[in-house]
């Protein structure tokens, strides 16, 4: 398989690393880690839930298709006073690890890397890392979450693609004041493939020079509710629950997210 294409290094992992440090995922997903022991963070990034869970006591590992982000979960645990955590540089549909679980969760990262047959070799490989009995936990961002994505699935409507690099990107400060900026760009959609592709522009500056910048692509499949869950059927899983997320309620036309619960 061709190597999967994703913007999770250098200056866009030091952003997820000093920014993406919450949300509700995180207390979401940990009753289902506690009850099953031990589990995987499956994409876990820069240990946006990894981190918490291991302050909780949680026997949980963590991998990553990005060493960068993989180093910085590391540095946090450590800065935290954290046992060093098990960590493995390996994209989903690669995995091989030496250890099953009895949970695995990925959040936010199923689809990322645009082909279709990575995602199904991932499903496969997941499943056969989970323990008989096991549970396995995969949120998903509808197609149409996006009005402005939503748009372009139409004929006639992808005629401005590739769009103009913006003006100005998001731009935060970190704690120790080095400025973040990144700038994106809708590069293609593909209504067929049901594809996008990105780009983004990533610079840090300390004392307003420039000491680090990075132009990186992403490509993501989209993925329909009903497709997923037909996808995790045909990988072996069996039971499988469908949640509004991140609440504990059935998933409605209006929920951005839905959450899939599946059995070994």
């Amino acid at each position: 398989m061709s190597e999967a294409q994703t913007w999770h290094y250098g200056v866009v992992a030091r952003w997820w690393a000093e920014f993406n440090l919450d949300g509700p995922e995180i207390e979401y997903f940990r009753p289902f880690v506690e009850a099953g022991q031990p589990a995987l963070d499956a994409a876990c990034g820069t240990g946006r839930l990894l981190v918490p869970w291991l302050h909780a006591g949680l026997d949980v590992d963590g991998c990553d298709i990005s060493p960068d982000m993989l180093a910085l979960a590391r540095e946090r645990a450590e800065r935290e006073g954290l046992a060093a955590p098990d960590l493995y540089a390996q994209a989903l549909h690669e995995l091989d690890l030496p250890r099953r679980y009895r949970t695995i969760v990925v959040c936010g990262g199923f689809g990322l890397g645009g082909r279709r047959e990575h995602d199904v070799e991932a499903l496969r490989r997941l499943y056969e890392h989970l323990e008989p009995g096991g549970t396995f936990l995969v949120d998903n961002e509808v197609p149409y979450a996006s009005p402005k994505w939503w748009k372009l699935w139409q004929k006639g409507e992808r005629g401005g693609l590739p769009l103009p690099w913006p003006d100005e990107g998001a731009r935060k400060v970190s704690a120790d004041g080095t400025e973040f900026e990144l700038r994106s760009r809708l590069v293609e959609l593909d209504p067929l493939e049901q594809t996008v592709t990105l780009e983004m522009l990533a610079e840090m500056r300390r004392d307003g020079d420039v000491v680090a910048s990075d132009e990186q692509v992403l490509k993501m499949t989209l993925y329909f509710t009903h497709e997923v869950k037909l996808m995790l059927e045909q990988a072996g899983f069996r039971e499988v629950e469908l949640r509004a997320g991140y609440r504990d309620a059935p998933p409605t036309p209006d929920d951005d997210f839905v959450v899939f619960i599946a059995k070994k």
